[in-house]
This record gives C-alpha cells, sequence and structure tokens, in this order.
C-alpha cells in the first residue's frame, strides 16, 4: 500500500478511542434523525463523524490485515471479522430497520442468502424444529433439505392466513417472509412473532420485498429482520448483498460466528456502493411504489389478466393486513397470463421492461417465474419489478405488450 493509501486507511479507522468516539457521534446523528421523514434518515444513514477535509462518505477501505502493535484491543484486526466500510453501511441499515433502537446489532454478508443461512444454521441444533414457508423464496426448499440432511425437522406452511400459527408447537425457530414471493401474500407479524413467543421460538423476518422503508419487523416483534440488499435497498442491479438485524446479543453472537467461520463476508467496494445507494432509496421507493399501483390498476382492467395480486391494490387479498402493518407496498406486482406461450409473447414484445430475474432496480424487470422450476405458480405466472420509469411510459408499456401479444 502506497504511503497516501495507507494514512487515508489511518484516518478512516483510527485507534480505538477515536473509533468509539466517532461511533458516539454517528450514534448521536443517527438518534437526531430517527425521528426525522425517510428521506432525511435514507440521507444521513451510517454517515461517520464529520472531519475537516474528509469525504462525508469515506471511500471503501481495501485491507486485509491492519497494523496491530501488542494486544488486539482496537476495532480492526483482520479482514474476514471487520472493515471500516462494512461498519458505516451496518450502522446504516440499523438505523433504517430499527431507528433509535441502539440494543440491534447489524452484520452485512456476501448475499442475501449467506444472510438467510447465518441465521438458519447458527440458531438450530439436531433434534431442533423449524417453521418455514411453503410459499417463499425457491432456494428455500434447498435450505429446507440441508436442515433435515443436519438433523433439523422442518415443517412448512403458507404465508396467507398466518397458517405457520398451526404448525408452531415445539419450533425453535420461525421463519417469515411477507410479502412472499413471489406470490405476494402477506401475514401478520405481530400475531405470528407473539405466538412464537408464548412458545418460546425465535422469529426471523424475510424483509427483502417490503425494505426498511416499507415495513420494520423489530418494532413487529421480530427478533431478525433479514434482506437481501441486491434487490431494491441498492436498487441498481449491480451488487450482491445481504444484511442480518438482531434484538437478541446472544443470538446475533452466534450469527457473526456463523459469518466468521463461512468467511461469507461482501467486499468493501460492494458495502461501499451499497452505503452511496441507500441515500436514494426513499426516492426510489416511493416512486416505484406510486407506479407499482399504476400498473396493477391498469392490469386490473385487462380481461387476459388474472391472479393479480398486489399488497397495495385496494381489494387484494392481503391488503388489510398489509396496510396495517406495511408503510410502502413494494415495487413487485405479479399476474397470470392464459398460457405460456402468451406470457412469452407478452415478455418479447416488452420495450422498457428487461426480461431478467431478481427485482427492485431502477430498470423495471419482468420474467415467468415457470421457467426456472421450484415456485408453484402457473405457466403464464408474470412477475413484474417495477422500476423508476416515468408511470405513463411504463403503463403505456404494459398495455401495448398485452396487445401485441394477443395475436
Amino acid at each position: 500500500m502506497s504511503e497516501s493509501a495507507t494514512g487515508d486507511a489511518h484516518r478512516v479507522t483510527g485507534d480505538a478511542g477515536r473509533a468509539d468516539a466517532a461511533g458516539r457521534v454517528a450514534r448521536d446523528v443517527g438518534q437526531a434523525a430517527a425521528g426525522a421523514g425517510d428521506g432525511t434518515r435514507a440521507v444521513r444513514a451510517g454517515l461517520p463523524e464529520p472531519a475537516k477535509y474528509e469525504p462525508t462518505l469515506p471511500g471503501p477501505v481495501f485491507a486485509a490485515h491492519y497494523h496491530l502493535p501488542g494486544e488486539p484491543t482496537g476495532p480492526y484486526t483482520y479482514g474476514r471479522d471487520e472493515n471500516p466500510t462494512w461498519t458505516l453501511l451496518e450502522r446504516a441499515v440499523g438505523e433504517l430497520e430499527a431507528p433509535g433502537q441502539d440494543a440491534v446489532e447489524t452484520l452485512v454478508f456476501a448475499s442475501g442468502m449467506a444472510a438467510t443461512s447465518a441465521v438458519l444454521f447458527s440458531q438450530l441444533r439436531a433434534g431442533d424444529v423449524c417453521v418455514l414457508p411453503d410459499d417463499g423464496y425457491q432456494a428455500l426448499p434447498l435450505v429446507r433439505a440441508q436442515l433435515e440432511a443436519y438433523g433439523i425437522e422442518v415443517r412448512t406452511a403458507p404465508t396467507r392466513d398466518d397458517a405457520q400459527l398451526d404448525v408452531l408447537d415445539g419450533a425453535k425457530l420461525l421463519w417469515i417472509e411477507t410479502p412472499s414471493n413471489p406470490g405476494l401474500d402477506v401475514c401478520d407479524i405481530r400475531r405470528l412473532a407473539e405466538a412464537a413467543h408464548a412458545r418460546g421460538a425465535l422469529v426471523a423476518v424475510d424483509n427483502t420485498l417490503a425494505t426498511p422503508l416499507g415495513q420494520r419487523p423489530l418494532e413487529l416483534g421480530a427478533d431478525f429482520a433479514v434482506a437481501s440488499g441486491t434487490k431494491q435497498l441498492t436498487g441498481h442491479g449491480d451488487i450482491l448483498l445481504g444484511y442480518v438485524v438482531g434484538r437478541n446479543p446472544e443470538a446475533m453472537a452466534a450469527v457473526r460466528r456463523w459469518r466468521k467461520i463461512v468467511g461469507a463476508i461482501p467486499g468493501p467496494m460492494e458495502a461501499w456502493l451499497a452505503h452511496r445507494s441507500i441515500a436514494t432509496l426513499q426516492m426510489r421507493v416511493d416512486r416505484q411504489s406510486a407506479t407499482a399501483l399504476a400498473v396493477a390498476e391498469a392490469l386490473r382492467e385487462r380481461p387476459e389478466v388474472t391472479g393479480l395480486r398486489y399488497p397495495g391494490l385496494p381489494g387484494d387479498p392481503a391488503h388489510k393486513i398489509a396496510a396495517q402493518q406495511m408503510r410502502r407496498y413494494g415495487c413487485v406486482v405479479s399476474f397470470t397470463l392464459p398460457t405460456r406461450a402468451r406470457a412469452d409473447r407478452f415478455l418479447d414484445a416488452l420495450r422498457l421492461v428487461d426480461d431478467a430475474t431478481s427485482f427492485g432496480g431502477v430498470r423495471s424487470t419482468a420474467e415467468r417465474r415457470g421457467r426456472w422450476g421450484g415456485d408453484a405458480v402457473p405457466e403464464g405466472f408474470i412477475r413484474l419489478s417495477v422500476g423508476a420509469e416515468d408511470p405513463e411510459d411504463l403503463v403505456a408499456d404494459v398495455l401495448r405488450a398485452l396487445e401485441a401479444s394477443a395475436a
């Protein structure tokens, strides 16, 4: 490392005393912003103590090891354990998922599945019982198979109608996904969390689709909020990232230990890009949610569209409970066209929507989910992720593609 780069790293990391002081100032700033609007909190989230002639958001720190004379009592010792760039991002995510709550801890991971695995495999042992949704993210069946291979009993139930309540007895951990992906069903987080805690179970909520600006699982009683930062949190389709936010110190210590053992850590550039992207989260989420509702309203009028789902749409089966616990309804709309061929023609006819997997980006994407297998959806099922295009343009493109696909 050059002398200049070394100096930059030292200015960012500092010694333990300076890091603690900066942490206190940052926490004070975070607490001050906790009562502010979502846009203010997103723009200010996780920023360090202001320093003269230094950037407001320091650049990524690339370091496998740090200067470490004597006993290892400083905040940064080895690159698999901690990184100053992670620290700022973790602070930012924690301020959004649990504003004003000092007793929470946030850990970032290399992907959403790394974060998911860290919670499940750090908390469960052979003989334990885990409850998963049977309509969640398509990698969950793979997770189930691995849990069962380790001697863990896995029970499943649908997200809708809080059906997981019926299989909670004896469970060690309840995993909730709401809204579910790709079906967009919603369950009552508070009700399920209270029932799980009464039975001695921990509760984790996959908050990927909602984002921290859509709902705050910890405020609704969950022990963990888990998400893929690959999606709308970062919003540009160019980062793989995940995070876990938790309130239970013992449980989070196990999650941290799992991250250390497995090494499922994000790169500093990915962490820095994610933190940079969070500043526009409120603007993106508001724009995409409003446009998603406009698209859903337009689709509701089309006779060839069945199974239309969007939690923010009045009349949607999930709308009542979603309105109670969500502040924004997300960017994903799902619906079914009559046949696989019709769905493929529709996707081919779109001009402003990329045929791609994932969701949450500023550019709209859509796909026929049945092409992957693993999701219990009809062949003509479409998951549409609404981007930041002008609403009128996107609605017009969707309606034009529907007309073109009818031929």
